[in-house]
């Protein structure tokens, strides 16, 4: 039941450094505790500077979590902005970046998804697949992601885990290997039995989970011994799976058409070392990387040991409230990366000297020296780097679009300081690159009222609240009329904007939404015109 990770390439080169780098997201529907299960895994690598944890919402002596460092975050206990943690662990660099588990910020979870090489599926064990746990399935199986899926919070009543087989089998049609098996039914959960070994690893709870939980490993005689109705059934459901179930298939893992399954408790501290161990061991390390040509066609792909090449997968404003900085994450392809070294944005044709690099651990980070494929780099102050962009030292690259979700909500935005419109304006340009919210322009009706959309209404409490604390900009929101967006191509405008119940919008880098007030208008539209583009998906 076991996989072992690549052999390492000589000591030293850029394929051995690679081999041990594990870029990963983590996944899952909100208060599936997504959140807790990061900061449990930073604190059984020892990734804390200290021995406790911190809490998503913190009592009195507690410490906050690494992951939520915006203020909003921590106000309403959920996280709004992805978050890249690197520490290092049983000789492995990992580079995990915590993603926002509510639907109205799917967009930023899908950039994110354009530069891991693995995802953790995060499933609470009373509520199975939820419809946000659903949709970003969705998105890692067309990209191909491998997935580790961690049944979460089994110390408290929920399926029992042949029911869980059997609830991912039907819902996601997805072959689910368990790797460990818990000994104990939902709410009375003790441990579990290492697939690979047999061994039973009992936990014992900590106060608060604030500390790794003591685990006591027991042989099988041992085992039944110490508990010997739970481990009777555990052993008796084991055979069932033993009978029907093949080795692990890591080409079927690596391709996405299977998952390893690991059952535990975030909170308690419960299976999450061994879930850290399968990181290791299983998850896949960095791949050479598919490219494009400037139409967006396959162009074959960038080796591990080509040139540096990197991804701008995320941009961050104001994370340091001292310096108003901005900071661009790049996802490293190919190379080594260097400080200092001087690369061309493939977008602008610009060359860029990469001086001010850092490795990023939620909100803190330090000067990076160097870095290799699966590094995610900080490019602190590169206000000319958007999503999207492709950086690249000697030989020419593009790597695909990352794509975004058309917006089903729309606001006219209203500067509330006439004597701040500058701040407003720099406002609203950041958080539109950053793609907090999508900016947009009504340019045919000489309308200079701008337009806030987003898949979700979150986005523009997010979008407000930064306004005013980070750009000292007072808003003001008033709904706008349309409720479906499509991306057309400008040829397509003329057409669209006859429709009854449609007009065009302008994004700053150019692309056309055709927006409506209904599904029925989109459809007529479709219908009377299918020779036009209405696409659901945008690409920055």
């Amino acid at each position: 039941m076991s996989s072992a990770p690549p052999a390492p390439a000589a000591t030293g080169s850029i394929a051995a450094e690679a081999a041990r780098r594990r870029t990963f997201a983590i996944i899952s529907h909100p208060d599936a505790g997504k959140t807790t299960l990061t900061e449990k895994l930073l604190l059984y690598a020892g990734a804390l500077g200290g021995a406790e944890a911190g809490s998503v919402k913190a009592r009195q002596g507690r410490r906050e979590v690494t992951s939520d460092w915006m203020e909003l975050e921590k106000r309403r206990g959920i996280s709004v902005s992805s978050t890249v943690l690197r520490f290092e662990h049983a000789g492995t660099v990992f580079n995990l970046l915590d993603t926002p588990g509510h639907k109205d910020f799917s967009e930023d979870t899908l950039r994110v998804l354009s530069a891991v090489d693995a995802a953790v599926m995060l499933i609470d064990a009373a509520k199975g697949v939820e419809p946000q746990t659903l949709r970003l399935f969705e998105v890692a199986r067309a990209r191909r992601i491998p997935l580790l899926t961690f049944v979460n919070k089994y110390d408290r009543p929920g399926m029992e885990p042949l029911e869980v087989l059997d609830h991912l089998a039907s819902v996601l049609d997805l072959e689910a290997i368990p790797l460990n098996w818990p000994v104990g039914l939902p709410g009375s959960f003790e441990g579990v039995i290492d697939r690979r070994t047999d061994l039973f690893h009992r936990f014992t709870r900590t106060s608060g989970g604030a500390t790794i939980a003591p685990v006591e490993v027991l042989d099988a005689e041992s085992a039944a011994g110490a508990d010997e109705g739970a481990w009777a059934t555990a052993r008796e459901e084991l055979e069932l799976l033993d009978a029907v179930d093949e080795e692990f298939d890591d080409a079927a893992f690596r391709d996405g058409r299977a998952t390893a399954l690991f059952f535990g408790s975030a909170v308690s501290n419960f299976g999450v070392g061994p879930l850290l161990d399968a990181l290791v061991a299983i998850a896949p390390a960095p791949a050479p990387r598919h490219e494009v040509d400037a139409a967006g066609e396959p162009n074959g792909v960038r080796e591990l040991e080509a040139p540096f090449a990197g991804l701008v997968f995320k941009v961050q404003a104001n994370m340091d409230p001292r310096h108003r900085d901005r900071i661009a994450f790049v996802r490293i392809c190919s190379g080594r990366f260097e400080r200092g070294m001087r690369v061309t944005n493939e977008r602008t044709g610009r060359t860029l000297a990469m001086a001010h690099a850092h490795e990023v651990f939620g909100r803190e980070r330090s000067l990076l020296e160097e870095g290799f494929p699966g590094d995610v780099v900080g490019v602190v102050g590169a206000q000319d780097l958007r999503v999207g962009d492709t950086l690249w030292l000697e030989e020419p690259a593009r790597f695909p679009a990352i794509p975004s979700l058309a917006p089903e909500f729309f606001m006219f935005v209203r500067n509330g300081d006439v004597s701040r419109y500058k701040q407003f304006r720099r406002g609203l340009e950041q958080l539109d690159e950053e793609g907090v919210v999508h900016v947009l322009r009504r340019e045919a009706a000489g309308d200079p009222v701008p337009v806030l959309a987003g898949v979700g209404r979150l986005q523009f409490d997010v979008a407000v609240n930064r306004m005013e604390h980070e750009f000292n900009a007072a808003v003001r929101l008033e709904e706008a009329p349309w409720t479906v967006a499509r991306r057309t191509e400008p040829e397509d405008v003329p057409t669209v904007r006859e429709a009854t119940g449609a007009e065009v919008l302008v994004r700053a880098d150019g692309t056309h939404l055709a927006v409506f007030r209904s599904e029925f208008v989109l459809q007529r539209l479709e219908r009377d015109h299918p020779e036009i583009t209405l696409d659901r998906l945008l690409t920055r």
